[in-house]
């Protein structure tokens, strides 16, 4: 009886050892708290608009010139409607491809957004992983939009701590 009390005791000593061997940060609010990071946020969203406008703008003349051929369309002879059409395709083609090369996954907007975050983001994951191994953590989740985590204690949160280790 006393050694299966004694493994018991030792059993919930271990859970409880490796319990606490984890931590929890919002690297949201970490992000949010660095000034370079809100800065670069803003530059590369007022960035994004410009380019968007300029994606419309394309678009807005590829829905012009389609207007303007359904106005002329009854007037227009087979050969000069499939060149008008042909036009058009090319126009709205063109404008895809822009739009595209800005905004895709291998586009300007997203080697800028690379270009610019990168640092931060490493010097952040660097500040998170040196915290983590001097205070002996082998786990860090991030609370982050993490819709798995339902709930965690204020005690496992090391958020302040890491922007204050950022600062």
């Amino acid at each position: 009886m006393k050694k299966l009390s004694l493994l018991i005791l030792l059993l919930m000593g271990i859970g409880t050892a490796s319990a606490q061997n984890y931590m929890v940060v919002d690297s949201e609010r970490i992000f949010k708290s660095q000034g370079d990071y809100n800065s670069a946020t803003t530059r590369l969203d007022n960035l994004a608009q410009t380019y968007q406008t300029q994606v419309d703008a394309r678009f807005t003349e590829v829905e012009q010139l389609f207007n303007a051929y359904k106005s002329q369309q009854a007037s227009l002879t087979a050969a000069q409607r499939q060149a008008y059409e042909q036009q058009i395709i090319a126009k709205e083609n063109e404008a895809a491809q822009y739009q595209e090369s800005i905004f895709g996954a291998e586009g300007t907007l997203m080697k800028q957004r690379m270009e610019v975050m990168q640092p931060i983001q490493t010097r952040v994951f660097d500040a998170i992983q040196t915290y983590a191994q001097q205070h002996g953590f082998a786990l860090v989740l991030d609370a982050a939009s993490n819709p798995s985590i339902l709930y965690k204690s204020t005690g496992v949160d090391h958020t302040d701590a890491i922007i204050q280790a950022l600062k």
